[in-house]
């Protein structure tokens, strides 16, 4: 039985739509595509979640790919922590494993301020035992030293753990090693996983 569950944030947990959040402060396709070329799916984002760069200057690096004034950049980027709302039947799964008294974690690429905002606004936060977040330590999944860092750090025997992805890259990775792993899709089909693997 697998009492040790591993729940990654956006995507899961929380909502992550990152062409919607663009859309609100971009009315023109062009340079919506060019946000989303640029910046969301840049390396520069990747270094947000690590923790290395500075909002600026991923700011001043963005506008200066695309030509898009910063403001308008920055306006966006102000916005993620606000869009990231629970996904009720996710945190329902979560209250759900905690009463059954199971231990529960997450792991989780992020940015400061979205994983400050989190953690001061969305109640749920409270029931984890523990929390690994990429920008605190700047490692990010699919790097496996992240993930050695959550088992070493919380005394986790990974046959014992179970982690749950909505993204495949990060779930092969725990899987490599030794994890017993879901790729999320919704809060039934996890739920359904999770009884089979048993942690439910």
């Amino acid at each position: 039985m697998a009492l040790n569950i591993v729940f990654d944030l956006g995507g899961v947990l929380v909502r992550w739509a990152p062409e919607a959040l663009i859309a609100e402060s971009f009315s023109d396709p062009a340079a919506r595509q060019k946000v989303l070329d640029g910046f969301v799916a840049h390396a520069d984002w990747q270094a947000l979640d690590r923790g290395t760069l500075a909002p600026r200057d991923a700011v001043a690096r963005a506008s200066a790919r695309t030509g898009l004034p910063a403001r308008e950049i920055a306006q966006f980027l102000d916005g993620v922590p606000a869009s990231l709302t629970p996904i009720a039947e996710t945190v329902a799964l979560l209250e759900h494993l905690k009463s059954q008294g199971r231990r529960l974690f997450c792991l989780s690429n992020m940015h400061f301020a979205s994983i400050d905002y989190i953690e001061r606004t969305h109640g749920f936060f409270r029931l984890f035992d523990g929390a690994v977040i990429s920008c605190r330590l700047n490692l990010i999944k699919p790097e496996a030293a992240i993930y050695e860092h959550l088992l070493g750090a919380h005394g986790l025997p990974a046959n014992e753990t179970i982690f749950i992805d909505d993204v495949e890259a990060n779930v092969a990775a725990a899987a490599q090693l030794g994890m017993r792993t879901i790729r999320f899709q919704h809060a039934a089909q996890c739920a359904q996983e999770l009884q089979r693997l048993g942690g439910l």
